[in-house]
């Protein structure tokens, strides 16, 4: 058609005009229904005016009708009815197009059997469809099928065809969309290389060489971020070239290029730190195994030295292709070396080093787990008292220590520890090795603190930080590692325990470290930022102005090392945005709160849509903008932070790994419609702010505690306005601190867990229950706050502790069940680093969701217990009403707002009674009961005063109502809370 050689929209509309005339004479001709169909397509591809495509759509049904089982042209139907869907999917996202289509599209593949010149055809459309549609539902078998059918595709176009190129951006492109998926180095590095070949195979001038360079480009740029070496994108392609050059292939010479790399330009690299050094090396050894001929008893020692060079290389730049290769190398290396072989165990633990390498790049366990395979077998292998078992034992540790952080079984950290402390002995002070095993232990140890919280594994982390940064001299290359490690676990200690020494020694720490970092190096501004924050957290504490004033001067530094296009810039901007807002907070000064807010906006325009800390930008914004409106109350401030909070919260959907974004943005909605209901009083502002608060303790990605501060925070805005939602409000925090509780692993901690909170949330929550009129309600929400111990008389409630005792079946579900409570009450991540890749964060985010999802089977599986039907649900007042079998129960409630008491009888509705005395009256009775008790019964008038003013104003209206239906005889269970359990109860009475 001359409208598909020369695109004339006039060609196009007679065309259109034409077919529908014709199509009126001949409303069965199955040819004119097709060719007006794609007609409309190509004008809705020109117009966008999707009546087009519906129509087009129609007539395809149509034709495809026309033409049955064994028409010719069935399968061009097929294909051309799909292909139209497709198209209105990509307009309107309705899936039940995309799923007809690929049901047409298998269809007319079938249609199309091996040798059919259009089966190639039939096999990218059915595979482009597959990837639309997983990346509409993630399903991974979609994927793994449409690059199955792209790799057929590509198998049936030789090189030479026009189509070939085509096919190779297909399959690359669905490989690189898998590798977003699954974090799969393989299909990266497949990905670009077929990039590269489709590329080097169109001239220039093609249509889709600019396609094809962008892609590549772009696979180039996420291998870039996933691994942090720009000579992916830059030195790899450059040296490329010159090899190119100097090399083709063929030449002669082309291995000697690379077959001069020195042991000694390794050796000065590790020394010196200068890559110019390693490059080099890595050239030469290749040299050297290409001039060394099979068969020849050095070629598995000169793959073994290449490999340990590039796994050196990726270590320093993390340069994939680097780290496949060496695992290749070591991998040639160890077939060369059979059992017996007296090098295996050193080449057994090469290939272990570069798994664990990949291990911590990629995150698939089946490296890890070789990896750690391969440690035993070379231990097994290697005698004691050689000098590689100590680093053999290091390195199997630190393998199990990363199977921990992926699976969470305590047993992999504890044994890990095992083997440090044996690899430390082996390595006694004076050993070369001993400082890093110092450090190796104390990392350790480290993480299981944080795991566990047990502080003698945090003290002993920090001793064995100090003696191994004792051991290392400055100019050392280990020397500002150790400084960090151990300023950053002062900083934890502080964190944990509020010792202001602790913070002091971390910033001395790296002070030192800043000095040691000389000017152009590239962790400047990294050591600049840790300064910074170390003194922003010291200013929190202590409210001295100089430490946020020199904060604020290292984070300036910082960012001016980092220039536009950095990565890490938006993340410094933040950092110098929100130290600012605290010095505006402490001071008033507006220029600090308006330079802030500018830092915010460019960080949050550097943050794009689709960029990973978006959600974080848009937050750190909002806050800035709450605040200056509170300052300064213009609405156009307060409306843009509510734009940018609801924002975050769209980039934040359930199961995002940002989980503290999401709740806080929530929390911070909350401040704000309480600030606009204190400013207009209108009824639907305090609502809002309510539903928020409700919003972020059910969020559950945050944490138990995270979520139980905004649950607190629910309880008092409730109160103080008097809203009704006050009493969902107490039921969820006191939920959420039974769980808290409940996930602690002692009696100790559980009451140090308590201490945190306040102590009259129960009888507060029994209060708002009672002036809600809910009595049943009251009695329940006291018991789930462990405010009353007479349900556990009844052995109505039992600790996990006892169960885990008398049930040996039970102590692996506890301890299960208290290392998942522990997983998943980490302290989530609000920001990403900026070079992390999406496949680490969605890793995380999967991962995360296997946490929940086996908390809660562990969760159901205790319930079956005798006795633990109700574990960590509300009690019933049903079950808690048996208690008073043996006679009546009476609940006295003491709170900031009433007195009360609650007479429960056995199958009797509860009743309820307002006492006539306030919590200042009460407390004037507790003290002078104290103060008798002290000193003696003192003067009787003190005496008749307290136990008659008990007696009136508490005891006696309870034994009033008692008389209406109690027996004489009948036993009496006395419950206090609160300052009710300061006094003598049994006592009170009118003395005379």
């Amino acid at each position: 058609m001359r409208f598909e050689r020369q695109g004339r929209v006039e060609d196009l509309e007679e065309l259109i005009q034409r077919g529908r005339a014709i199509n009126l004479s001949c409303p069965n001709d199955s040819d004119i229904l097709n060719n007006l169909a794609n007609a409309l397509s190509a004008r809705f591809q020109q117009r966008g005016d999707e009546k087009d495509l519906d129509e087009a759509i129609q007539h395809h049904r149509v034709a495809l009708q026309l033409r049955p089982e064994g028409h010719l042209d069935r399968s061009h139907s097929l294909n051309n009815l799909a292909s139209a869907l497709s198209t209105r999917f990509e307009q309107r996202g309705d899936g039940r197009d995309l799923d007809e289509a690929i049901q047409h599209f298998r269809i007319a593949l079938q249609l199309r059997p091996e040798g059919h010149p259009l089966r190639s055809q039939s096999l990218n459309n059915l595979a482009s469809a597959l990837s639309t549609r997983f990346q509409q539902r993630r399903d991974g078998k979609d994927l793994d099928e449409a690059i199955q059918y792209h790799r057929v595709a590509l198998q049936l176009i030789p090189e030479g065809h026009p189509l070939h190129s085509h096919s190779l951006n297909n399959l690359a492109s669905a490989l690189w969309m898998r590798f977003q998926q699954r974090g799969d180095g393989k299909d990266l590095d497949e990905a670009i290389q077929h990039y590269r070949v489709a590329l080097h195979l169109i001239p220039e001038g093609h249509p889709l060489c600019s396609r094809l360079l962008n892609n590549l480009a772009a696979a180039l740029s996420t291998r870039f971020r996933q691994r942090g070496d720009g000579k992916d994108l830059d030195e790899a392609i450059k040296h490329h070239r010159v090899a190119l050059q100097l090399r083709p292939e063929g030449h002669p010479d082309r291995a000697a290029s690379l077959n001069n790399l020195a042991s000694a330009l390794s050796t000065r690299f590790e020394q010196r730190g200068d890559g110019k050094d390693l490059d080099e090396g890595i050239k030469h050894f290749r040299g050297a195994l290409q001039l060394i001929p099979g068969g020849h008893p050095l070629r598995s020692g000169s793959f073994s030295n290449l490999a340990n060079a590039l796994s050196t290389r990726f270590g320093q730049r993390g340069d994939r292709t680097d780290l496949d290769e060496a695992i290749q190398h070591h991998r040639v290396a160890l077939r060369l070396s059979p059992e017996g072989h007296p090098d295996r165990s050193a080449l057994l633990n090469n290939l272990a080093n570069a798994l664990s390498m990949q291990f911590r790049q990629r995150g698939d366990g089946k490296d890890l787990d070789e990896a750690i395979r391969h440690f035993r077998v070379a231990l097994q292998l290697m005698p004691e008292g050689h000098p590689l078992h100590s680093g053999l034992l290091g390195n199997l540790a630190n393998a199990l220590s990363m199977q921990f952080e992926q699976r969470g079984d305590g047993k992999d950290l504890d044994e890990a520890i095992q083997h440090f402390r044996v690899a430390l002995q082996l390595r006694p002070e004076g050993h070369p090795g001993h400082s890093a095993s110092l450090s190796n232990l104390a990392g350790a140890l480290w993480t299981r603190f944080q795991e566990r919280g047990d502080g003698k594994d945090l003290d002993e982390a920090i001793q064995h930080y100090h003696v191994a940064l004792q051991l290392i001299p400055e100019g050392h290359s280990h020397h500002l590692a150790s400084l960090n490690n151990l300023a950053n676990a002062l900083s934890t200690r502080f964190r944990q325990r509020g010792d202001g020494r602790d913070l002091d020694e971390a910033i001395q720490h790296h002070r030192v470290a800043l000095q040691l970092t000389p000017e152009g190096h590239p962790l400047l501004a990294h050591s600049l930022n840790n300064l910074a924050s170390a003194l922003w957290t010291r200013f929190q504490q202590r409210g001295d102005g100089k430490d946020l004033d020199e904060a604020i001067q290292h984070d300036r530094v910082a960012l001016h090392l980092m220039p536009e296009g950095h990565p890490l810039r938006p993340g410094s901007l933040d950092n110098l945005a929100n130290v600012l807002l605290t010095r505006f907070q402490q001071r008033g000064d507006g220029k600090d709160l308006d330079e802030a807010i500018k830092h915010h906006r460019v960080a949050q325009q550097l943050r794009p849509e689709g960029h990973l800390d978006r959600s974080a930008s848009l937050t750190n914004l909002a806050n800035a903008l709450s605040t200056r409106f509170e300052q300064r109350g213009d609405e156009k401030d307060l409306d843009e932070a509510i734009q940018h909070f609801r924002g975050a919260l769209q980039l934040t959907p359930e199961g995002h790994p940002l989980h503290l974004a999401h709740l806080d943005a929530h929390v911070n909605l909350a401040k704000i419609h309480l600030a606009l209901w204190q400013s207009h009083q209108t009824a639907q502002h305090l609502d809002d702010a309510m539903d928020h608060y409700r919003v972020a303790t059910q969020y559950a990605p945050a944490g138990l505690l995270r979520r139980l501060e905004s649950s607190l925070q629910w309880v008092h805005e409730a109160e103080e306005h008097q809203h009704p939602s006050a009493l969902d409000a107490y039921a969820q925090s006191l939920q959420l601190l039974d769980s808290h509780i409940s996930a602690t692993t002692s009696v100790s901690s559980r009451h140090q867990a308590r201490k945190h909170f306040p102590h009259d949330l129960c009888v507060n929550a029994a209060s708002c229950a009672l002036r809600q009129g809910d009595v049943c309600r009251a009695v329940e929400l006291l018991e789930q706050g462990r405010a009353l111990h007479w349900t556990q008389i009844a052995r109505f409630r039992t600790s996990l502790d006892d169960l885990r005792s008398r049930d040996p079946r039970a102590e692996v579900l506890v301890k299960r069940f208290r290392d998942l409570s522990a997983m998943l009450n980490r302290p989530a991540q609000t920001s990403f680093d900026e070079g992390r890749s999406i496949t680490t964060v969605e890793a995380e985010a999967q991962h995360y969701r296997d946490l929940v999802e086996e908390w809660n089977k562990v969760v159901e599986e205790i319930r079956t217990f005798e006795g633990f039907s109700r574990f960590l649900l509300p009690p019933l007042f049903a079950d808690l009403s048996e208690a008073a079998c043996e006679g009546p129960v009476i609940i006295l409630i003491a709170s900031r707002f009433s007195c009360d008491a609650i007479i429960i009888s056995h199958r009797r509705s509860p009743v309820h009674l307002r006492l006539e005395i306030t919590v200042k009256a009460l407390r004037d009775l507790v003290v002078k009961h104290l103060q008798m008790v002290r000193h003696g019964h003192g003067d009787s008038d003190t005496f008749e005063d307290v136990m008659g003013g008990l007696w009136k104003k508490v005891i006696h209206p309870v034994v009033r109502e008692l008389k209406r239906f109690a027996r004489k005889d009948s036993r009496i269970w006395w419950c206090p809370t609160s300052l009710f359990t300061a006094l003598p109860l049994h006592s009170a009475g009118e003395y005379k």
